[in-house]
């Protein structure tokens, strides 16, 4: 009889303090990239630098590292990888000196790439920021790019895409794409993006 109450309250015990243990999996991004991720317990941390490495941590929070097959990790964890987001997208758009109409080249082939892409996301987001070169004032050209990339989110809600899904921000000189010395101008700083996710 002591045995087997030793037995229950063995098997309580177990099935009491049984936890399942996780795993990590570092997968590359769409360009064959890898980042990297720590994984820390109570006890321990590793990290992963490498694709499709794992890290694997019992209940006890010991941390085991291992290369995962590529395939494997695909069949293994299909239906969550079908349910990623797709990957962001971005467009731009340049504008003349100094004008926040003026776009050049024309709109209509980026808001018909923006319109195809669309239905792929299943919530939408689309981000407008608008930039400048580094002709004039700080404030001016805050205020221009903040124009710009309104000028764009009005003609992206004219094609019909609703405006509650769309930020606008304006970034002025501050994130030119080519450096340059202040009151010099820049075609490819003169620019909108549009990022949709």
């Amino acid at each position: 009889m002591g045995a087997i109450a030793a037995g229950i309250i063995g098997l309580a015990f177990l099935i009491m303090n049984w936890q399942p243990g996780s795993r990590v999996v570092l997968l590359p991004d769409s360009n064959g990239k890898t980042g990297a991720v720590i994984v820390k317990t109570d006890t321990s941390q590793q990290l992963l630098s490498t694709a499709y490495g794992s890290a694997s941590v019992n209940t006890k929070g010991v941390i085991t590292l291992q290369a995962e097959d590529a395939a494997k990790v695909t069949q293994r964890y299909a239906s969550t990888l079908d349910a990623r987001p797709q990957p962001p997208v971005s467009f731009i758009l340049y504008f003349e000196f100094g004008s926040a109409a003026d776009i050049v080249p024309a709109f209509n082939p980026v808001l018909a790439q923006l319109l195809a892409a669309l239905p792929t996301y299943p919530a939408p987001e689309i981000t407008v920021i608008g930039h400048t070169d580094r002709v004039g004032s700080l404030e001016s050209n805050d205020r221009l790019s903040l124009q710009r990339a309104q000028t764009v989110r009005d003609l992206i809600v004219q094609a019909g895409i609703p405006s509650d899904i769309i930020g606008v921000s304006g970034r002025g000189e501050r994130e030119p794409v080519v450096a340059t010395d202040d009151e010099v101008p820049e075609e490819k700083n003169r620019r909108v993006e549009i990022n949709l996710r």
